[in-house]
């Protein structure tokens, strides 16, 4: 029924991890369409920003181009302008002499033409240098373009992996589905045989119980009558006078033991997690070990943690050491419990562990107080934490201080008086749920602890995961703490209770009690087994008299009458089987007579049919003489018959060849008989191993089952952080997408802005120049009419 039970919750557990990596595996088929969507939409916005890019490059190219244009159209008009300034010195220079106001008109006019010449090299330059700016940032996108692409492959491929690994992990898993339902069915097979056969048992029982309630009152009666002798006067000297063992204490005591073995591996395991976890965040803050390297003093207290199994783990071992030693023909008291004192002294070493770490944590945490981003709530919260220190420390203490009271009655015989026992218990008792109460106060205070860090700029998404793992731990613990507490309160009767103690005194147990207390049930079981086997006839007093005077008298030793016993059983057994043999043999020959009647029975009517009525008398008396020889040959013939088959022989008129025969016939048989019988145990033993490779098989697949749900598990957990990372990539990535979009739109504004003031001053240089250019033109008529 176990097997059942742990069957059917190994196939709970799996079923709800199928459905966990079902749920799983629709997320990531979601997140993967969503991925692709929004790798889609990606590509179609570098395509925009890819053709707004060459709208703008041609932009640019046509704007180079009228610039040269306009370059050009200025070099003209200076030439024309050099051309026109040289005109006017070689008329100065023949006498011709203008007008002065003609000539100041001609200085301004070249002054702002040097003006409009250095503003258009200056924006010929700023233009330069906006390109050299746009070209830049357009190769560090497309780079940074590339690279997001890149990553998104990368991701791709990583889920597409991660499908492909559930998808045989699924298959994998239904497969061991199908393998365990065959096997639950085989077991409520057996568990319903089980059942039938524990009915059968129960009602055995019912009848023993009723025979036994039968037999305890005749033998009372027995007692009270004929046994008159009761000395309890003086329990010192009486050392029959021991307590009656008591098997429903013993069910009760192993049951409580198992219970209690299922919270302290529970209780072993928190605390595995809580020093772990403690370990991990020594080295994650106030310092990152990977970034700098953190202070000796939490080295120190890094590398004691990192000891904790050595200290935790012997607390489970012992305690299953002694949960063992309870069985049901034993008795279990103090003075007898003698593995508790294993189990103390492994939790007195691991209360020196936290002796040890205490003064290494309370630094640590004034440590993180000196930090200066700590705020002063915090600090509050690391001060009430190293009080809830103190206190979960001095409560193991205490612990360790009502354990080993408990183990000196095992230890000593003068170690503590029974009457303290119920005092230490109750003691105990209160320890534990001030216990349970000091780790719900460290886990309150480590909460309120989280939130305040979560609010702190430097705090990492290691040291989130880390906290909430030790969060969990705590969680994990406080929960032990007061199942171990409400478990000890509820049994606290059983402890207290005072089950065997001699009757007439209150005094403990001594070896040699508990010893002959054993031996009592030894005797009673021997003489109940006794009195459930059939007794013999009783024998009158005389008769038994001279039968001891025969026996006296007789000559023939024990070892004489057991040769002849064993001589006269083999005797027996031979003959049996003769016996079985020669009934073979006549059943053998009835069946050979009636087939031969039959054959000549239908022999005479085929005779009768073919012959005339004159030949009838001749044919009769021939065929009654053939069915007697036939008969003296069937009487003749010897007939062997066995388990391995029928051997038949027909002696022939020689009396000596004959018996050959026979002696060679039992030969053949003896050897036939032997071979048969090595042939059933060659099947057997074939039968037996082919059973034991079963088994073997069987408990192999269920290990490696096991393996397998481990590692499932591990590649769940990883898989998870994977997706974890993977989002916040894409959302970093998005964030900088759309950063880097935001900046695109600035610069091209930008660029855009710069444009129009561009064409504006180039409008406004080509009617500067083409005022010029009519300035020019009439200062040449002036100077022509002149």
């Amino acid at each position: 029924m176990a097997n059942v039970t742990d069957l059917q919750t190994k196939y709970t557990r799996l079923a709800q991890e199928y459905s966990k990596m079902r749920a799983q595996n629709q997320v990531l088929k979601k997140g993967v369409v969503d991925e692709q969507a929004t790798s889609a939409s990606l590509k179609d916005q570098v395509k925009q920003r890819e053709q707004k890019v060459r709208k703008q490059e041609q932009e640019m190219d046509s704007l180079t181009f009228r610039n040269q244009q306009l370059a050009k159209r200025v070099e003209l008009l200076q030439d024309e302008l050099m051309a026109s300034e040289s005109k006017g010195k070689k008329a100065k220079n023949k006498g011709d002499s203008p007008s002065h106001h003609g000539v100041r008109m001609q200085n301004v006019f070249d002054e702002d033409l040097q003006k409009k010449i250095e503003e258009n090299e200056r924006l010929h330059i700023q233009f330069y240098e906006a390109d050299e700016l746009h070209k830049r940032q357009e190769a560090e996108m497309r780079a940074r373009l590339e690279e997001l692409e890149s990553n998104s492959q990368h991701h791709q491929a990583i889920v597409d992996g991660l499908t492909i690994k559930y998808t045989e992990i699924i298959e994998r898993l239904q497969s061991d589905k199908a393998r365990l339902e065959v096997k639950t069915q085989t077991m409520e097979r057996e568990g319903k045989d089980c059942r039938l056969k524990t009915e059968e048992c129960q009602q055995q029982l019912r009848r023993c119980q009723s025979e036994l309630d039968r037999q305890l009152k005749q033998s009372s009666s027995v007692i009270q009558e004929k046994v008159p002798f009761n000395d309890t006067k003086c329990s010192d000297y009486n050392t029959l006078n021991v307590p009656a063992h008591n098997r429903r204490h013993q069910l009760k005591a192993r049951d409580v033991a198992g219970q209690a073995l299922s919270f302290i591996q529970d209780l072993v395991a928190g605390l595995l997690n809580f020093h772990s976890y403690t370990e991990q965040r020594v080295h994650i803050y106030p310092l990152d070990s990977s970034i700098e390297p953190i202070t000796p003093l939490n080295q120190k207290f890094s590398q004691y943690l990192h000891e904790n199994a050595v200290y935790v783990r012997p607390l489970e071992d012992s305690f299953l050491q002694l949960h063992q030693s309870i069985t049901e023909d034993t008795f279990t008291v103090l003075e007898t419990v003698d593995k508790l004192k294993y189990f103390s002294d492994n939790f007195s070493s691991y209360t020196h562990f936290l002796q040890k770490l205490l003064p290494y944590q309370l630094k640590s945490l004034e440590e993180e107080c000196q930090t200066p981003l700590c705020t002063t709530a915090l600090a509050a919260k690391n001060q009430e934490l190293q009080n809830d220190v103190k206190r979960v420390t001095s409560v193991f203490d205490k612990l360790q201080t009502y354990i080993n009271l408990l183990t000196l009655p095992s230890v000593r015989q003068d170690g503590m008086p029974q009457s303290s026992y119920s005092a230490v218990f109750t003691q105990l008792s209160a320890c534990l749920h001030s216990l349970n109460d000091a780790v719900k106060e460290m886990s309150k205070h480590y909460n309120q602890k989280a939130t305040l860090e979560q609010e702190l700029p430097t705090a990492s998404q290691k040291l989130f995961t880390t906290t909430e793992c030790l969060l969990g731990s705590l969680g994990s613990l406080t929960n032990s703490t007061g199942k171990i507490s409400t478990f000890f309160s509820n049994n606290l009767d059983f402890f207290t209770s005072s089950v065997y103690s001699p009757r007439g005194s209150t005094a403990a147990l001594n070896p040699l009690q508990a010893e002959t207390m054993l031996a009592n049930k030894k005797k009673a079981a021997a003489y109940i087994d006794m009195l459930q086997k059939p007794r013999p006839e009783s024998i009158p007093y005389r008769e038994a008299l001279s039968n001891r005077r025969v026996l006296t008298s007789s000559t023939e030793s024990r070892e004489g009458l057991t040769q002849q016993v064993q001589q006269s059983q083999e005797k027996i057994a031979r003959l049996e089987q003769e016996k079985e043999h020669w009934l073979l043999e006549a059943q053998l020959g009835k069946v050979r007579l009636e087939k031969e009647n039959q054959r000549i029975s239908d022999l005479e009517a085929q005779l009768t049919m073919a012959l005339g009525a004159g030949q009838n008398s001749r044919t009769t008396s021939t065929l009654t003489q053939n069915h007697e020889e036939v008969e003296t040959s069937a009487v003749k013939e010897t007939m062997c018959t066995s388990l391995v088959g029928m051997l038949c022989t027909v002696p022939t008129a020689e009396h000596d060849v004959a018996c050959g025969l026979q002696v060679g016939d039992e030969e053949s048989r003896e050897q036939l008989i032997k071979t048969h019988y090595m042939t059933r145990v060659k099947e057997l033993t074939t039968q037996l191993q082919v059973s034991d490779s079963k088994a073997v098989h069987f408990h192999a697949e269920c290990r490696a089952l096991a393996k397998r749900l481990a590692i499932a598990e591990k590649s769940r957990d990883t898989v998870v952080e994977e997706m974890k990372r993977a989002s916040e990539n894409i959302t970093h990535l998005q964030d900088e997408l759309n950063t880097t979009k935001r900046s695109y739109e600035d610069q091209l504004s930008m660029m855009s802005d710069h444009l129009c003031s561009m064409n504006e001053t180039l409008s406004k240089q080509r009617e500067e120049i083409d005022t010029l250019k009519l300035g020019n033109k009439a200062n040449s008529k002036k100077n022509k009419s002149r």
